[in-house]
């Protein structure tokens, strides 16, 4: 298990380092002259200049990288081993630490993405589990007709569809905006204006992923029930729910672990078109104003972060894969 611990982590550290590369080529390497766009649209020679050399771009390439490489470690690269924050630079527009933007803009993409994970499983595991037990039956049949559909639906529809009923027709929830969990100055906030706010997000968010996990949890279960272990367990006389729990979820759903951090990361991206239906202050439209502002330290410091947490979640399901099946720690 060491061995595997190991071998995972020095992955992901290499990872973490290509990512860091490719991000920083693709935004200021390719751009043209990330100086000037620091100093605005009346940029004059001496403030690209003075902005040139106040973020190294007059700098060879390399270096540049190793700056902003440094930057991101906890620990500094020179002058003896001390810690420090991790730095992802200063915004071109307000000169606001990237750190404090997507520190606001995280937990808000954090609540919709991991919230929404529960809510696809608690819709995904029932309806698939019991669809494999009964198939072609008329729980079966609809459980279909919601995979077509969820699968079809694209999510701002979706969340545009739920608004005009769930909010502006009934009044049951807020039309748009976000409560915090905690104390943080809101005239609304607290755990349950927080849960409030997002039910319809968390909804929206959670139908695509619902209808894709029913699906393969069918088909997984309605494999696992054909195998020959199964069966065998059913001639010793084992009780039908020793069976369910023991020898065909436990296989069945292993899968689905590894598709969950897969797909927490793609919903990462996807949390951008939730966000804008809603009106969520999260990392995706903090993103779009970035890109609209050109502001290249916020798009680099929101594109390194996401990268890093799905490195980490990644890393996460790895290692409870093993833990799930140790026939895993031996390849």
């Amino acid at each position: 298990m060491l061995r595997y611990l190991i071998r995972r982590v020095m992955w992901a550290v290499v990872l973490f380092v290509a990512v860091t590369i490719v991000t920083y080529i693709i935004f200021y390497a390719v751009p043209a002259n990330p100086a000037r766009l620091a100093c605005g649209q009346r940029a004059t020679p001496e403030c690209v200049n003075r902005a040139a050399h106040y973020l190294g771009t007059d700098r060879p390439l390399y270096f540049q990288y190793y700056k902003f490489f440094g930057r991101l470690m906890p620990f500094s690269l020179r002058g003896g081993p001390h810690l420090k924050e991790p730095s992802l630079g200063r915004s071109f527009t307000n000169r606001q630490s990237v750190n404090y933007t997507v520190g606001q803009a995280a937990p808000v993409t954090a609540s919709l993405v991991f919230g929404g994970a529960i809510v696809w499983m608690l819709i995904a595991l029932p309806v698939g589990i019991l669809s494999a037990l009964r198939p072609r039956s008329l729980l079966d049949r609809i459980a279909m007709v919601f995979v077509l559909v969820g699968i079809s639906a694209h999510p701002v529809w979706i969340g545009l569809i739920f608004v005009y009923f769930f909010s502006f027709k009934f009044g049951l929830f807020p039309i748009s905006g976000y409560s915090c969990f905690f104390d943080c100055g809101q005239a609304q906030q607290g755990p349950v204006q927080w849960a409030y706010h997002l039910v319809l997000p968390w909804l929206t968010f959670a139908i695509l992923f619902a209808a894709l996990y029913v699906r393969m949890i069918r088909a997984n279960v309605m494999e696992t029930l054909n195998e020959d272990y199964v069966r065998t367990a059913r001639a010793k006389g084992a009780p039908e729910w020793l069976v369910m729990r023991s020898h065909v979820l436990r296989n069945a759903l292993l899968p689905v672990v590894t598709m969950l951090g897969m797909d927490i990361g793609v919903a990462l991206g996807g949390a951008i078109f939730t966000e804008s239906v809603y009106s969520l202050p999260g990392l995706g439209r903090t993103l779009l104003q970035s890109l609209d502002a050109v502001d290249m330290p916020i798009m680099v410091g929101i594109v390194v972060f996401a990268t890093t947490c799905i490195i980490l979640i990644n890393l996460m399901v790895d290692l409870l894969y093993a833990v799930i099946d140790p026939r895993i720690r031996l390849a």
